[in-house]
């Protein structure tokens, strides 16, 4: 740490801690009161901009700003409390103070450096931006972004406009709006970071150094400049507002086209990029957007700690079944570290997975050591040894209970007595899986959704038997493989099969009516959906689609299973053989652009989501997860769910709210 603790400030001061060396440098630590980590509350803003005052009086030869937290620099504002402003102009008011701070701490005349390991994410980058030189620990574990857009508002502290300076309008501006977290070396690259230090104890020591010989970020290129300015700023915001449009639809998520419009605007005038950022988020954050993807945001939160790691370490996991569902499970496990045994009938039938494996690492982890080391970590095992060894085993077989059953006769004996036994059953009930096992009560479900890689859900399913221990543990195994536990009740379907039946079948009535499938996936994207029920058909899988057809419809399907019944025939299963509905080119649909922006598209949206939210009210009333809180998260990450719109049940409670209030 610093030479001495000896500060000449004045008050008491909960969030930071002040030291002032031999040298005549202020180490300014946040070290947030009564928190794991440090979050910029208005309280710890306040305390910051009295030490800045003082500050300001004395001569000082620099300043360091780092954190007091061992795993993290500053995350950002604190958003618990958002939900407390009552207004726009409330809003406004608090970042015009937040802007006065951080604006004299850039204008202290001392030499300023922010010292970061760990997160430095939005508010926490805002604040690091005002100060002359950025240095950081190269670990992992040190990220830095500005993750605003995702909370449906954008950076409010001075970030438009600084970190524009700092790397260029385009580079800051495609940073801000995919609200991507780069590592060290990443943000080194780009210009965000200025010096890296691989030692933890060096940290300090360069930070020091880049005080005493003022330090600065290597100059902008000219392209970088002059993207800050017309005529090329006009040129790039139109360029980017067309592919942000691309992903995401304006009157949905207003908060990127704002920040476009605010730089492309007001760019070389910092005031007024300032009051933009003042008014604008001020707008944004008390609107339904920003509202429902906090709300997310918290749901998230609370999933994660359904999952705590304490509860049950896992170092290996068997998988039995290599088709494209117990492959991708095993391929992801290994991306998070484990040791995976993939085991089926003969090696023919391994051998698919691990070319698909092994295309997944090289694109995931880039070097040619990571990848040989994941592939070293997924082990063809035929004869089943690694079920012995295993802290997890998870069934990925075809959907026939008998063959389920003979494999658990097979397996249980040789388990060691602590690991849990899963199957990835998409329908089947537990009870009927369970019934011969020695043990009934240590059989869950951990249900993955296609793509492993990309959904964030797996359903812990359980029956009225199933001992708690082992939820639990299925819960910790989700959260150390970085997913989503959702526990859930063993019924036909369980969450979120039951509830995209309807909705498919719905979307195959329509087609037998006559409406084109472009027209009716057009309709969905325009509600907020993703991607359409006919492409998410495919994608999921016509043989999969048809299972539910069987088991999970109701009322009278004839017509929707012989429309699939056709498919199956001619061997189109979707996306995995390349056809299905869609004829499909290196994972792309053949999809026509269609305007439903108009009565008739809505109508269209309404008639296909009616189902789809019945069978959620119907679920919320049979209580398969614990709250419609869970409900709506379950939804949200197992189907896509509009996530502005805060879920089903949240959008049914808004739109019946809205109804009674006309």
């Amino acid at each position: 740490m610093s030479d001495t603790s000896e500060h000449p400030f004045t008050g008491d001061f909960d969030h930071w801690q002040m030291d002032l060396d031999a040298q005549n440098i202020l180490w300014l630590s946040c070290d947030r009161a009564g928190e794991s980590s440090n979050s910029l509350s208005e309280a710890v803003i306040a305390e910051l901009g009295e030490i800045v005052a003082q500050a300001q009086t004395l001569t000082l030869a620099g300043l360091v700003i780092q954190s007091a937290k061992p795993a993290s620099f500053i995350l950002g504002a604190d958003i618990r409390e958002f939900d407390a402003f009552e207004d726009a102009a409330q809003v406004s008011a608090k970042i015009r103070q937040g802007h006065e701070v951080f604006s004299a701490l850039e204008n202290l005349k001392c030499h300023k450096v922010a010292a970061i390991h760990g997160f430095a994410l939005g508010g926490g980058l805002e604040l690091a931006l005002c100060c002359d030189y950025i240095c950081a620990l190269n670990v992992p574990e040190t990220r830095v972004g500005f993750p605003e857009v995702k909370l449906g508002i954008f950076p409010g502290l001075g970030g438009t406009t600084r970190l524009t300076e700092r790397v260029g309008g385009m580079q800051g501006m495609q940073l801000m709006l995919t609200g991507r977290m780069l590592k060290a070396p990443a943000a080194r690259s780009l210009g965000v970071i200025d010096e890296l230090v691989d030692e933890y104890s060096s940290l300090q020591w360069v930070a020091r150094r880049a005080v005493l010989k003022k330090r600065k970020p290597r100059k902008l290129a000219m392209a970088a400049r002059l993207s800050n300015h017309q005529p090329a700023r006009a040129g790039l915001a139109k360029v980017l507002r067309s592919k942000t449009a691309e992903k995401a639809n304006p009157a949905h998520y207003p908060a990127p086209f704002a920040m476009i419009n605010l730089w492309a605007e007001h760019r070389d005038n910092r005031r007024r990029m300032f009051e933009g950022e003042a008014t604008q988020v001020g707008e944004l954050m008390v609107g339904d957007t920003a509202r429902n993807l906090r709300r997310i945001f918290f749901l998230s939160e609370r999933m994660k700690g359904l999952g705590r790691a304490e509860d049950f370490k896992v170092k290996r996991v068997h998988v039995v079944g290599a088709g494209v569902m117990g492959g991708d499970i095993a391929t992801w496990c290994v991306l998070q570290g484990f040791e995976v045994t993939l085991q089926d009938r003969e090696l023919k039938y391994i051998t698919p997975a691990i070319d698909r494996a092994r295309k997944l690492f090289k694109k995931r982890l880039k070097k040619k050591a990571a990848t040989s080391a994941a592939m070293a970590r997924l082990i063809p095992d035929v004869e089943g040894r690694g079920v012995a060894r295993a802290d997890v085993v998870i069934e990925a077989i075809f959907e026939n209970a008998e063959a389920k059953r003979a494999l658990y006769a097979a397996i249980e004996p040789a388990m060691s007595e602590h690991a849990i036994l899963a199957t990835n059953t998409s329908a089947l009930l537990l009870e009927d899986l369970a019934r011969d096992l020695a043990d009934p009560s240590r059989l869950i479900g951990l249900h993955f959704f296609n793509p492993v890689a990309k959904m964030p859900l797996v359903e812990v399913v359980h029956a009225e038997n199933t001992d708690e221990m082992w939820v639990t543990r299925g819960c910790a195994f989700c959260a150390q493989i970085n997913r989503f536990p959702l526990p859930t009740k063993s019924t036909p379907g369980f969450l979120v099969n039951r509830v995209l039946a309807p909705y498919l079948m719905e979307a195959f009535t329509l087609m037998l009516e006559g409406i084109d499938m472009h027209t009716i996936d057009a309709s969905a994207i325009h509600f907020g959906m993703p991607m359409g029920p006919i492409e998410l058909a495919d994608v999921v899988g016509l043989d999969v689609c048809m299972n539910v057809a069987q088991t999970l419809a109701k009322g009278d399907v004839e017509a929707q299973r012989a429309l699939l019944q056709a498919k199956l025939d001619a061997g189109d299963l979707g996306k995995k053989t390349g056809k299905g509905f869609y004829n499909w080119d290196k994972g792309r649909p053949d999809k026509r652009t269609i305007d439903v922006n108009s009565p008739y598209g809505d109508k269209l949206a309404q008639r296909l989501i009616l189902p789809f939210l019945e069978e959620c009210k119907a679920a919320s009333a049979e209580g398969i997860v614990a709250d419609d809180a869970l409900l709506d998260a379950g939804i949200i990450f197992g189907t896509g769910f509009a996530p502005f719109r805060g879920g089903p049940m949240q959008y049914l409670k808004d739109t019946h709210s809205t109804k009674e209030s006309v």
